[in-house]
């Protein structure tokens, strides 16, 4: 299980757009993250029936999963996460602050 979730804030620690934040926008299986307005790239597209221009798209690339963060609002920094069992529920918490973070995609 991945300790980023859809809805998650990150922030991209390693790579071209290090320093960046925003909001996930799907974790893909293969250990990779789309991010809003993160790591664009460019698409040419033929025509087809949805869009009937064709032309170059503006879409989100994939970050690896190492190269992100979970941003902690209460730090206002990127962080580690750690988890914690309440019975059967777990929870993610900041290493530093311990400070539960709320899964607003789940």
């Amino acid at each position: 299980m991945a300790h980023v979730h859809r809805g998650d804030t990150v922030a991209v620690i390693k790579g071209r757009e290090r320093g960046k934040r925003g909001v996930v926008k799907r974790v893909l299986p293969t250990g990779r993250v789309e991010i809003e307005k993160i790591q664009m790239v460019k698409r040419h597209t033929k025509p087809t029936q949805k869009n009937p221009q064709g032309g170059i798209q503006d879409l989100e690339g994939s970050v690896a999963l190492s190269n992100v963060l979970l941003w902690c609002d209460t730090c206002t920094a990127p962080r580690r996460v750690r988890a914690k069992m309440d019975g059967k529920t777990k929870t993610r918490i900041c290493t530093k602050c311990d400070t539960a973070f709320t899964n607003p995609g789940m």
